[in-house]
């Protein structure tokens, strides 16, 4: 007995003190939000707390919690879907059954979470990859890349072009009666940041840059080089995404030295001879002046020796390609949640795009936060879940 009320104790004291915390006056739906903000950050507060008890590493807990989310490849009467492989990589296909008298668009999805989570067999994703095969009358791949810790970087990276490069082959594009010339590459937060990086390694693949007409990034991670932007400091507390759970996450992709994550919150992560990529993250350059507000513009210290050498790969953060690499991208959709740490990667990226010269449609949502698109199924649903989804098949039914 002593025992539950212990267990009671220690989950509700700290569940009242994180819901008690402050969201920003124009969210919608704040109680819904309070409650997921308050989960995910009871869930990060137990997984440090087993973690520094020896019992497990703190992913562990997360991964738990999402196994519960896997969905089986149950077709319907519009869409067949397919669990398979493309060239090895594991990949969920959804398949249109309508006829069609001309070739079908094709939407490549590549998921979500820190580079540790997810997948496309997860409820949200499923639901979405199905709603856009439906909305669209495309063929849409899931891709499931390695995740981190197991297997650390350019891991994810290099599935998703590996799979990415397979289904581009004229003979697969046939086979699922796929149009060459209709093509999206898309992602969320992480999975954002892989399909501009594998947009930019296509486009200079003579073979097949004119295979991808469209990319589209929802809340994009781009960058690993500055922790200290102005939305990194306004909402270093979420909602949802905070600089704990990014940190905590995001650094297992690259490495389980646990002073990576300490530095990382410090800004004191770059390696020596890593100045000269500062100028291509700069936000006090890059930001539109209405995000800018009172912030003050100081460079990331830089460490004393050449640690985590990865940070200054553009593979890890695709802003760090110069302005010549990004010209010739395809036409793009970007969008940014106002109360997101990661808001001014994309704001950043928008800017960089159209001064190289690339034509951008970029969507902002005033009232939306980081990983809206996890929330578009019962019992979790969000109306922001529902507005980006249909923001984002808007514009793909618009332009692919």
């Amino acid at each position: 007995m002593a025992w539950k009320v212990l267990y009671l104790v220690l989950t509700c004291v700290p569940f009242a003190y994180y819901f008690s915390t402050p969201l920003p006056d124009n969210i919608e739906e704040p109680w819904k939000v309070r409650i997921v903000d308050a989960s995910l950050k009871i869930t990060s507060f137990v997984a440090l707390l087993l973690e520094n008890l020896g019992l497990m590493r703190y992913d562990e807990l997360f991964s738990m919690l999402l196994d519960m989310e896997y969905t089986q490849p149950i077709s319907d009467e519009n869409i067949t879907v397919i669990d398979t492989t493309l060239s090895g990589i594991p990949v969920r296909l959804n398949l249109p059954k309508r006829k069609s008298e001309k070739k079908r668009p094709a939407v490549i999805f590549i998921h979500g979470g820190a580079f540790v989570l997810g997948s496309s067999k997860h409820k949200a994703y499923d639901f979405l990859n199905r709603w856009t095969a439906n909305k669209l009358n495309a063929v849409v791949v899931g891709v499931d890349y390695r995740l981190a810790p197991q297997y650390r970087f350019p891991a994810a990276l290099e599935d998703v072009l590996t799979a990415v490069n397979f289904f581009l082959q004229d003979t697969i594009l046939a086979k699922y009666g796929v149009d060459p010339t209709r093509i999206c590459i898309a992602g969320d937060s992480c999975g954002g940041l892989l399909a501009t990086k594998v947009t930019q390694m296509i486009k200079n693949n003579p073979e097949l840059k004119n295979k991808i007409k469209v990319q589209a990034l929802i809340y994009p991670y781009l960058q690993t080089v500055d922790f200290h932007t102005p939305s990194h400091k306004e909402y270093q507390s979420g909602p949802f995404l905070t600089r704990d759970i990014i940190t905590n996450l995001g650094c297992l992709y690259v490495t389980m030295d646990k002073l990576c994550r300490k530095l990382l919150k410090q800004n004191k992560h770059m390696p020596q001879g890593s100045r000269h990529l500062f100028k291509l993250v700069n936000w006090s350059v890059f930001l539109p002046e209405d995000f800018k507000k009172n912030h003050v513009y100081t460079e990331p210290t830089l460490r004393q020796d050449s640690t985590y050498p990865e940070l200054m790969d553009s593979r890890l953060s695709p802003l760090l390609v110069n302005d010549t690499q990004l010209q010739n991208l395809p036409l793009t959709y970007i969008l940014t949640c106002q109360h997101d740490i990661l808001r001014d990667d994309g704001l950043m990226y928008v800017t960089r795009l159209r001064n190289a010269g690339v034509e951008v449609a970029h969507d902002h949502i005033e009232d939306g936060i980081h990983a809206a698109l996890s929330f578009i199924t019962s019992p979790y649903y969000l109306h922001l879940g529902f507005r980006v989804r249909d923001k984002y098949i808007h514009w793909l039914d618009q332009n692919l």
